[in-house]
């Protein structure tokens, strides 16, 4: 704590509102939107590191959250105030940050795909601030924040190096997606475990049963498209890419919407997030191929 006490000590109106919005790239929004422009309109091997780079270090890190349950750090000592509203975006608990996983995640698997050395440098970067915004935020301990980074960095390597371009090995395919959902399933059982036992409560276990329903659709997903549908995101028309990302927008949100009117709680939030990753990486690449491929 400490060292969060430190950060609040040094506030200013101006660097709470840097913070504050470089910490969004660790938010679920940016990991979609730039995810589906990746993946309907740019480099499909970039997206799919990016995916399964999530999701793998996603679960590890859902994982270790129910497993320590490690409070706040307002939870932790009530006379402690983070910035402003980012209590509202920091959800569950606290070792290790979802914020920082979901944005190393997301830059470290774009950077390690570039070739531009100082591109490289810039997402890196940007990575390792949202990291800083969360622990002068005053939302995270010190540990949440490198343990995150560690273990998603690491995740972001392994995936480069298992999902390739070029021709699909079926197998290969087969055993990358079952190892997303062996994990997605291991952290649902655990936090199904946590809830009827009476150890949290539903609120704590929200997130990770969202990525856990996602990374199923992922798995499958991934595993459909690569062997089965093979779309390409390419195309020299920038209108039609615009087209494209905006109508796969829209397809996402009423899927998401639509859904959440069926009702809520953890099982329906797991199936909600499973069905909008089944419409971005298998329903709307079958529309992409079916109707944009001709213009690219």
């Amino acid at each position: 704590m400490g060292l969060l006490w430190w950060f609040e000590g040094i506030r200013t109106p101006f660097f709470d509102t840097l913070f504050s919005w470089i910490t969004r790239f660790g938010e679920e929004m940016s990991l979609i939107v730039i995810f589906c422009v990746v993946f309907w309109c740019v480099n499909k091997k970039m997206a799919y590191v990016i995916g399964f780079s999530f999701f793998l270090s996603g679960m590890i890190v859902q994982g270790m959250k129910t497993l320590f349950r490690i409070p706040r750090p307002w939870v932790y000592d009530p006379t402690f105030e983070p910035v402003g509203g980012s209590i509202y975006a920091s959800t569950g608990y606290a070792f290790p940050s979802g914020h920082t996983q979901t944005a190393a995640a997301l830059l470290g698997s774009i950077g390690i795909g570039v070739k531009q050395k100082w591109f490289k440098i810039l997402l890196y970067g940007l990575a390792l601030l949202v990291g800083f915004s969360r622990l002068y935020l005053g939302v995270h301990y010190l540990e949440d924040v490198i343990v995150s980074l560690l273990i998603t960095f690491g995740v972001v390597l392994f995936a480069n190096k298992v999902i390739t371009d070029g021709v699909v090995d079926k197998k290969k395919e087969l055993r990358i997606s079952l190892v997303m959902m062996i994990c997605a399933m291991v952290v649902t059982a655990y936090a199904a475990y946590l809830y009827h036992a009476g150890v949290t409560v539903p609120s704590q276990l929200r997130d990770s049963t969202r990525v856990a329903g996602a990374a199923i659709g992922c798995a499958i997903g991934m595993y459909i498209e690569r062997v089965y549908i093979q779309f390409s995101p390419k195309s020299k028309n920038i209108g039609i890419q615009i087209l494209k990302f905006v109508l796969g927008a829209v397809g996402m949100v009423v899927v998401q919407e639509g859904f959440r009117l069926i009702g809520t709680g953890l099982l329906m939030d797991a199936i909600r997030y499973f069905l909008v990753v089944i419409w971005i990486v298998v329903v709307y690449p079958l529309i992409i191929k079916r109707f944009f491929d001709s213009t690219v």
